[in-house]
């Protein structure tokens, strides 16, 4: 990562966790730390930093408060802020995504986690990277390769031959968007669902099915089981754009929010 030039100023009253960020960010970007709001303003008088990591809950002007000041100040109107919080409820995290913050994550959180928000920021062409992950589950060769062809333009797309290992691949991969098919040897798509949904980071997860056999039957089964969709064989790509697309819409919005909306 080549981000020695991005400057970046972090604002919490914790003085251990400041200097927790300072160790794990000073290696890629240029670090101001600011333990008050006030100290804040101060360093935005001298220079304008490409993000702010901001804390809500600050001694003299709490978080919130104080993005929506700088959202009116048209000098600081655009820089990315990214909220660092212990308040894991969803209602706050709508509310700082409304006041215009790119992020929110709740502590503790992961080195990972906070370089990867922060990248997403400061290089947006790096975006592409990050496309929604679709993962296929078809024993069909040629129906997960005809789905790879059709969705690798917009998509990351994995395909699974062997439902079987499904499992096994979900401890190395997080999908945005499961298509399963229904028959299949060994493990049906009806038998997958509940497997997917009992894994946490999965439990809302959009599921669509896939089957030659569209009836109201097989089609009820598997929205009561958790699939949120289906498609029926032969697959129709306008259809499958558009069901895809529906499901995604918001993808960023959702990942800014994931960790709240099992709440």
């Amino acid at each position: 990562m080549d981000n020695i030039q991005n400057r970046i100023i972090v604002v919490d009253d914790v003085s251990f966790l400041l200097y927790t960020i300072n160790e794990v960010l000073k290696k890629h970007y240029e670090i101001y730390l600011a333990q008050t709001t006030e100290i804040l303003y101060e360093l935005l008088d001298k220079f304008i930093p490409d993000l702010i990591l901001l804390d809500i809950n600050m001694p003299d002007v709490n978080g919130f408060d104080t993005i929506a000041l700088l959202k009116e100040n048209e000098r600081f109107a655009d820089i990315p802020v990214i909220f660092l919080t212990g308040r894991s409820d969803k209602q706050n995290a709508i509310k700082a995504i409304e006041l215009g913050a790119v992020d929110y994550i709740t502590k503790p959180f992961s080195d990972a986690v906070l370089i990867e928000s922060i990248e997403n920021q400061l290089n947006p062409d790096k975006l592409e990277e990050n496309r929604p992950v679709v993962l296929a589950v078809d024993d069909s060769l040629v129906v997960l390769q005809e789905l790879h062809f059709m969705l690798e333009n917009q998509y990351n797309v994995l395909t699974l031959p062997e439902p079987g290992k499904l499992i096994e691949l979900l401890r190395r991969v997080t999908p945005d968007l499961f298509i399963l098919d229904f028959k299949m040897p060994k493990i049906t798509g009806f038998e997958l669902i509940p497997m997917i949904r009992e894994i946490p980071e999965h439990a809302e997860t959009p599921i669509i099915f896939l089957t030659t056999e569209g009836t109201i039957d097989n089609i009820t089964v598997a929205l009561q089981l958790g699939a949120c969709d289906f498609l029926v064989k032969p697959i129709n790509g306008e259809i499958l754009y558009e069901k895809l697309a529906n499901w995604l819409k918001g993808y960023q919005i959702r990942r800014r929010i994931r960790s709240f909306e099992r709440l």
